[in-house]
């Protein structure tokens, strides 16, 4: 019917031309705009606003005041009916609980109908309102006792050991990597966790899926009720509480930063492989998941979903950023570098789902603690890396290495290096900002000569930074060990060690990826270190003795004829420094087999050659009887040097 009909059943009465004709100016104003301003969108809704209080006042009249009770009382009556049964709405059957909306929607209704009489306390259906309001606020609180029973009541159970993040059970909680530095067993012991990072978000149902709509439809009409933080309250509460048990079922304590700085080692190291392992399920499933389900309840409430999801699982990101702060706080100690370095590369793994699911102002809190965390962990692992090289400087030792092997220190640094290489990506970047600005250009001598070297150098020559530092670290190693080298009291012996733990430290880049970062030229130079000292031991072991069969001085005074006697004399003095060497040396250790087998081979070759040839030129002055040992004694006695066991040669099996 069109306003001209309206106007055509009854008189017009004085002043409806005016307004008549103002709403249809309005109509054709909105007929021929496809879009309003905000102005004009207030003044409508104002005006929409004004013609309903106008219209509730004019039904007001034509209700009695007994009616509006009646239809209260009726409403009351539906919704206290429950408060006497102990039992469950919705696990009575669908039809008591859509019984029960309907009832709950019908007092909203009727307190917004009575709001919108914009009634005074004298007015009679003022009372009628208040008790309007206690009715509906005895629903609400059914409502949200309803909505925490399903959510606790229709939880998921958590099963982490079905997760594809799940790494055995060994490496979780498995302490045998627990070495202290300068331990001779790290060797054997330390390898790196393993930090996938090729995991992708999965999401699993953390509530029932029958119950989600349910839920849904709770979370709305609380809404529409303005019981909305009602509903957001009872819900982070037991989403909270949910994650809590969750990392429980991880076996995540919940430890103070003091508590973790009291912790021993031993402790420690197990739950830094878990917390490593609990990131990845965490962040990559369970996060996921419960922002989802907080979509599925809250999402047609607008953004509130995130301020839900934020709420409930924020105790439990920062309880677990908590441990990692109180790792990077200290004690910087070298064995605790490859723990932390592997919390590093998670957290950097794990930042982007982080920051994708804190997202805005609600997520700010989390997204900012996880990388201040990040940046304190970085920091910790620059200072342990120079704490290392300091412990290298400062280790001292007041006993020398039985025999003059493979010092403990030389091994546990070796292998140190060696395992860091597995974190080469992480530690340049870190060393860089560490160095920015110290630019360091390869001097010409160790210039990279193969493709492999000059991985380790940028463009302009420079090394890279993790280089830089490993070389310095070897430097400073050299020199420590050339400082415990003085602790034997005989030089031979002391090029006898220096020449092992250089050949190690030779060995140990020749073998694996450390060869790909020092480079050739640096095993050359290493090569060519330990060589000069097997040849400086030759010189201090053996010079002296070999002096014996020259011929000089066995001549008798005046002639050219030889003196017996002083033949005698220098055999007698050979046979005598030859056991003395023999007694020392078998109990000098040289642990690696082929340089053992060089060394022997290479005295061999001066001693028995000498020995032979003097014996032969003087066979016609020597009788067999001063003839102690055959050079084939001598060779074979030579063997038994640098095994590491006391020997003699009067109680030689060969005798």
């Amino acid at each position: 019917m069109s306003m001209g009909d309206c106007k055509s059943m009854r008189p017009v009465m004085e002043g409806e031309d005016d307004l008549i004709a103002a709403a249809r100016n309005i109509a054709r104003a909105l007929g021929s705009k496809k879009n309003l301003t905000d102005g004009e969108r207030e003044i409508l809704a104002n005006l929409g606003t004004q013609l309903s209080t106008m219209i509730s006042l004019s039904e007001k009249k034509g209700e009695k005041s007994g009616d509006i009770e009646d239809r209260l009382n009726s409403i009351q009556e539906r919704v206290m009916s429950w408060e006497a049964d102990q039992s469950m709405i919705w696990n009575s059957g669908p039809n008591e609980s859509l019984e029960y909306v309907k009832a709950v929607e019908e007092a909203r209704r009727f307190v917004e109908r009575l709001e919108g009489l914009r009634l005074n306390k004298d007015d009679q259906e003022y009372e009628v309102l208040q008790k309007a309001y206690d009715v509906l606020q005895t629903a609400m609180a059914r409502l949200e006792d309803e909505f925490k029973y399903m959510l606790v009541e229709n939880r998921q159970p958590f099963e982490p050991e079905h997760m594809s993040f799940r790494s055995s059970e060994e490496d979780i909680v498995d302490g045998s990597s627990i070495i202290s530095f300068g331990d001779d067993s790290f060797e054997d012991s330390l390898q790196r966790d393993s930090v996938s990072r090729a995991s992708e978000e999965v999401i699993i149902d953390l509530v029932h899926p029958d119950v989600v709509p349910e839920l849904r439809g709770i979370a709305n009409l609380m809404s529409n009720c303005k019981y909305d933080q009602e509903c957001i309250q009872a819900y982070t509460s037991i989403r909270r509480d949910a994650l809590d048990e969750c990392l429980s079922i991880l076996e995540v304590q919940r430890l103070s930063i003091e508590d973790v700085l009291k912790m021993e080692w031993g402790c420690l190291n197990s739950k830094i492989r878990r917390w490593v392992w609990v990131m990845k399920i965490f962040v990559r499933v369970y996060l996921p998941s419960e922002r989802w389900l907080s979509d599925q309840i809250f999402g047609e409430l607008g953004t509130v979903y995130l301020d839900c999801f934020v709420e409930a699982s924020k105790p439990s990101v920062l309880q677990l950023m908590n441990f990692g702060e109180a790792m990077s706080i200290g004690p910087h100690q070298p064995e605790k570098l490859f723990r932390i370095l592997d919390m590093y590369e998670v957290l950097v793994d794990l930042l982007p789902d982080i920051d994708g699911l804190y997202v805005d102002e609600a997520g700010s809190t989390v997204r900012i603690e996880c990388h201040e965390v990040l940046m304190r962990l970085g920091d910790s692992v620059k200072a342990t890396f120079s704490e290392f090289e300091n412990a290298i400087a400062s280790n001292a030792s007041t006993n020398p290495v039985a025999g003059g092997g493979i010092h403990p220190l030389t091994r546990y640094v070796m292998n140190y290096l060696r395992t860091l290489t597995d974190y080469g990506e992480t530690l340049n970047v870190l060393l860089n900002d560490c160095d920015e600005g110290d630019s360091i250009s390869l001097s010409p001598d160790m210039s990279p000569t193969t493709e492999e070297e000059n991985k380790s150098t940028d463009t302009s020559g420079r090394i890279s930074p993790m280089l830089r530092h490993y070389r310095s670290l070897v430097s400073t190693l050299e020199c420590n060990l050339d400082d415990k080298s003085k602790l034997y009291k005989d030089a031979s012996l002391q090029h006898i060690f220096l020449m092992n733990n250089l050949h190690y430290m030779a060995q140990k880049v020749k073998g694996d990826e450390l060869r790909l970062l020092f480079g050739d030229g640096w095993i050359r130079k290493c090569n060519g270190k330990f060589q000069q000292h097997a040849m400086n031991y030759q010189r201090a072991s053996w010079s002296s003795i070999l002096s014996l069969l020259k011929e000089e001085g066995i001549q008798n005074p005046g002639s050219n004829s030889i003196s017996k006697t002083l033949l005698k004399e220098r055999l007698r003095s050979f046979y005598l420094a030859f056991e003395e060497i023999y007694k020392s040396q078998t109990t000098w250790l040289i642990p690696d087999p082929q340089l053992r087998e060089d060394v022997q081979i290479s005295t061999s070759l001066n001693v028995v050659q000498a020995y032979r040839t003097f014996v032969g030129r003087h066979s016609n002055d020597i009788s067999d009887k001063l003839i102690k040992y055959s050079a084939d004694d001598l060779q074979n006695y030579l063997l038994d040097l640098f095994e590491g066991s006391s020997k003699s040669l009067q109680n030689s099996s060969r005798r």
